[in-house]
């Protein structure tokens, strides 16, 4: 069940086309990856969800309504560029844009006091924004973010400016308000984040969408049936080892140690590559080499044409 569906949305400014009849539709409780090179319209739809603007043409549901202003309180929206005020208190601040997304006084205390002791800055709560550093600021935004409890949230590169451990506090965090009922559009740049945490993406590209899926079943559909193989003891040509039909990719060496990359044919086995190599050589190791999403999405971004961006 869809939580979250646009419907051939289509918006100009002045002479520029930004999105081009795009259509996704976004299942309930999960993560849905937004995706594309800069320019490609991710920025515009987003704008179109928080009702910054509205799109030329087509409509925009939350759950079976029509988008609508009351919806405001059920989206939490984490934008990219990011929006305190640098000479205002942390504590003070965070309380104030809690009660603007609706919730009283004591409960916005309540809740943030979870929070501040959560991601551990409750010491921060009487320093100035501008005394923070971009890593504790973008902590102070995530939780206004998620403070009201919304439905539908949106994260705009969440993980920009942390350090290793931080990212991986906030990917629990999102995990848990998955498990706990929220819907989520996540718009990045990086692939491997996208590989961990999104179930769907939709791929935009000089404002269309040219691809949208289950991850899962994104990366099967880009499998190239392709293998390496780490062996030693032999030192002729692997390609004479090879059945027929087998391509040979690559071939390396490292002091003793050989590898092989082949791509089978068709609807040929696995199985039928390690039998006709294992007389012959001592396998150390065996393994798919299955695309990843950062290469599935040049690939696709490059065949749509003229991408001359870097992701």
């Amino acid at each position: 069940m869809s939580y979250f569906t646009a419907r051939n949305i289509t918006k100009r400014y002045a002479a520029h086309l930004a999105l081009d009849n795009v259509s996704i539709e976004v299942p309930e409780q999960s993560i849905f990856g937004l995706l594309g090179p800069n320019g490609a319209g991710k920025t515009s739809l987003i704008r179109i969800i928080n009702q910054i603007t509205g799109p030329d043409e087509g409509e925009v549901f939350i759950g079976n309504e029509k988008l609508a202003p009351h919806h405001v309180d059920k989206i939490g929206y984490l934008p990219e560029e990011r929006g305190l005020y640098k000479k205002m208190k942390v504590g003070e601040q965070a309380l104030y844009l809690a009660q603007l997304k609706g919730l009283s006084k004591s409960d916005a205390q309540k809740k943030l006091r979870y929070w501040f002791e959560k991601f551990e800055i409750q010491a921060w709560t009487n320093k100035k924004v501008e005394e923070l550093s971009k890593g504790m600021q973008q902590k102070i935004q995530f939780i206004v973010t998620i403070i009201h409890e919304p439905t539908l949230l949106i994260f705009d590169e969440p993980f920009s400016g942390f350090d290793p451990i931080n990212v991986n506090l906030l990917k629990e965090e999102i995990l848990n308000l998955k498990k706990n009922g929220a819907t989520i559009i996540f718009s990045t740049h990086n692939m491997a984040s996208v590989e961990e945490l999104c179930d769907n993406i939709a791929l935009l590209n000089k404002s269309k969408k040219i691809l949208e899926g289950k991850v899962k079943d994104i990366k099967t559909a880009y499998n190239t049936n392709t293998y390496a193989i780490d062996f030693y003891g032999y030192s002729g040509s692997a390609l004479a080892l090879l059945p027929a039909g087998f391509d040979l990719i690559s071939e390396t060496q490292e002091d003793d140690l050989r590898q092989v990359v082949v791509k089978l044919p068709g609807q040929a086995s696995q199985n039928e590559l390690l039998r006709a190599m294992m007389p012959h050589v001592y396998i150390h190791s065996f393994k798919e080499i299955i695309p990843t999403m950062n290469d599935i999405f040049i690939k696709t971004v490059n065949e749509s044409g003229n991408f001359s961006e870097n992701i």
